[in-house]
């Protein structure tokens, strides 16, 4: 399986490529995206390991599904292209930034690829879905090849800052040296939960105290509108 993938991601995750299990699951993708619409477009299921190269990894910010609906999927956890309304689970998160930053002005779109940009890998545990389906294409092999690339920004990085929101992302701290990266935890941003602690959080200006701390610099979390 040869994935059109950032060059630097293709080189760590070379081995893992050629696993069974990845063969299997792209016959199962193959299929799947000839006989029903699944999302994103074939061409995006690796474009948060391109907008944000291995090297570049300085967060990881940790969804599960992409979008089921149309046009919303482009294959960054939690975001949606320029022309889609915003989901509420990212209302909720522009929300708890307001709520950390005072002068943070809500954005009128909800594209991420300019944290993307900044070293903030907006990961999905599961890369493709069903139209309409949520966890269709769970369990398929992509959970295991999402816990090998959390397992190797653990091993071969040093003091990332991963954001794990809800119990499905909080699973995956065991994958994580904690005696050399920062894990901040809360509940899912999900209208369900984020009640809960979510939307007082201030996770965002805690990845920046802690980014500084390492001489990098802070994420500027102002989407231009």
């Amino acid at each position: 399986m040869e994935p059109n993938i950032e060059k630097s991601w293709k080189e760590v995750l070379r081995e893992e490529f050629e696993q069974p299990y990845m063969k299997d699951l792209k016959a199962f993708l193959k299929k799947e995206y000839k006989e029903y619409t699944v999302y994103p477009p074939a061409k995006l299921i690796f474009e948060a390991f391109n907008e944000t190269p291995f090297d570049d990894v300085k967060v990881v910010i940790l969804g599960q599904d992409p979008y089921h609906k149309a046009g919303q999927s482009h294959g960054l956890a939690f975001s949606v292209p320029r022309n889609i309304t915003i989901p509420p689970s990212l209302r909720n998160i522009y929300k708890a930034l307001k709520y950390d930053y005072e002068d943070f002005n809500i954005p009128t779109h909800g594209n991420l690829s300019f944290w993307a940009e900044q070293g903030i890998l907006l990961l999905n545990t599961t890369l493709t879905v069903r139209e309409n389906t949520p966890g269709s294409h769970q369990n398929h092999g992509w959970e295991r090849f999402t816990d090998k690339v959390i397992s190797l920004l653990s091993d071969k990085k040093e003091s990332v800052v991963f954001l794990l929101w809800g119990k499905p992302a909080q699973a995956k701290t065991t994958l994580i040296d904690i005696d050399k990266h920062h894990i901040l935890i809360t509940v899912h941003p999900s209208p369900l939960s984020a009640h809960r602690g979510f939307l007082t959080c201030k996770h965002f200006s805690q990845t920046n105290e802690l980014l500084i701390k390492q001489g990098k610099s802070p994420i500027d979390w102002q989407i231009p509108f």
